[in-house]
């Protein structure tokens, strides 16, 4: 078996985990393959969030086995430790790894003998608890759907809520962090290349959460300030009731720390939050919204919003389409409910006719828009620091709008630049 090819689905920790897997394989001897066809390994890395999600990675598997029959196909992930019976009987399919064995599989794939006799598993499915998770894997990520100017780091994984529409805790596993000497390690190798570096988790705020830690996400930032030269961190989603006083006054005092803040809502109905079983009532996130605002006047601001979870009424889809409105989001990340089969929403019986779903996520979407567009026509005259992308004539400011540059730039700088104009999804660089 000489050369590999991982192909990661779904989020940000999805992708540090595959290239965490690559650096693993190639350390085993295996060349990287430039493309599917010329594996002779393809690792699939699959995410399960949605329905869909699952979908994708049984069209990729089915895909492969049809280009490069000749592959052996190893598939991994958040599909693989949720659904590994299925994933295993489709053609192709040499070996299932779940979350909880995904270390392990360099050694899987070089069949040794000693792991073949000590990890419980049927067949080619090697699945086990992932609760008892406590191995860290990860690598920077430096080349994220062809943006290859902004590393993500990924510092915590696992999450130890159970919101009842989520499997994500069943496939991830409990909350762990990335040691600090770690991650500063890391943030210090990336600084001498990049100007940003993206930090992201399942559960991004818990960082340090672990019984005898003492040190929080917040200790940790003012850590990387000091010990490393990184130019810019930007925070990926952070759960509001882990956006600490200290937390947003340190991300407002630090022009080091991007004025970006990403908190999922889910919704802002009282009553529906409540049959989520998320921790927090709109109250409480308004509060931490307002807070960031007040703090960062000029700030991105941005939140996950489901709307059609079961039992969901006209009254709340308004309540929280009120809610929403009344807020200063500058953009909003709407998602249409999804039954994950094993979760207690799932089992619900008052679900949501799709076709009402997609009228109601088309609504947010519209109140999204124009938000943003408010926000955007807000920039118009401003001086904003941006970073160029590899994306020709393209950068990203420090508050997440994307730039459309008066003349090329060097992918990879950080700059002052004056906005002129707005484009369509975007701003324009005043000439």
């Amino acid at each position: 078996m000489g050369k590999y090819f991982v192909q990661n689905f779904g989020c940000r920790a999805t992708q540090a985990d595959g290239a965490a897997l690559e650096a693993m394989l190639a350390a085993r001897g295996l060349e990287p393959a430039g493309e599917r066809a010329a594996a002779d390994l393809v690792v699939l890395n699959t995410c399960t969030v949605t329905a869909s999600a699952d979908e994708d990675a049984r069209h990729a598997i089915r895909r492969v086995h049809r280009e490069n029959p000749a592959a052996r196909i190893l598939v991994t992930g958040c599909s693989a430790q949720r659904a590994p019976q299925d994933l295993a009987a489709l053609p192709g399919v040499e070996w299932v790894v779940g979350n909880s064995h995904k270390t392990q599989i360099p050694d899987i794939v070089h069949l040794d003998s000693q792991l073949a006799t000590s990890v419980p598993c049927h067949g080619a499915i090697h699945v086990g608890d992932v609760f008892a998770q406590r191995e860290f894997l990860s690598a920077p990520v430096e080349d994220a759907a062809g943006d290859r100017t902004r590393p993500n780091l990924k510092i915590q994984d696992g999450c130890n809520n159970r919101c009842s529409f989520c499997v994500i805790p069943f496939v991830r596993g409990p909350s762990r962090s990335a040691p600090a000497e770690q991650v500063i390690g890391q943030v210090r190798s990336l600084a001498r290349r990049y100007r940003e570096i993206v930090l992201s988790g399942i559960n991004l705020g818990r960082w340090g959460r672990e019984p005898g830690s003492a040190m929080r996400l917040a200790g940790l930032l003012r850590r990387l300030l000091s010990e490393t030269e990184v130019e810019r961190l930007r925070l990926s989603s952070v759960e509001p009731m882990d956006l600490s006083d200290e937390l947003l006054g340190l991300m407002a005092e630090s022009p080091r720390i991007a004025k970006h803040v990403h908190a999922p809502l889910q919704t802002g109905s009282d009553r529906i939050l409540r049959r989520m079983h998320r921790k927090y009532r709109p109250r409480h996130y308004a509060d931490r919204i307002l807070k960031a605002r007040a703090l960062m006047g000029h700030a991105a601001i941005g939140a996950d919003v489901m709307v059609g979870f079961p039992g969901e009424s006209g009254s709340d889809f308004e309540e929280n389409r009120r809610f929403i409105e009344g807020l200063p989001f500058t953009y909003l990340h709407v998602f249409t409910y999804s039954e994950r089969p094993g979760t207690p929403a799932a089992a619900e019986p008052d679900s949501v006719p799709m076709p009402l779903r997609k009228e109601r996520n088309r609504a947010l979407r519209e109140l999204a828009a124009a938000k943003n567009r408010a926000f955007r026509e807000s920039m118009i005259g401003r001086t904003l620091s941006a970073v160029t992308l590899h994306e020709p004539l393209t950068a990203l400011t420090d508050n997440y709008l994307k730039v459309e540059l008066s003349h090329p730039r060097e992918p990879n700088l950080l700059l002052d630049l004056r906005i002129g104009s707005l484009t369509e999804s975007g701003l324009r660089e005043a000439p």
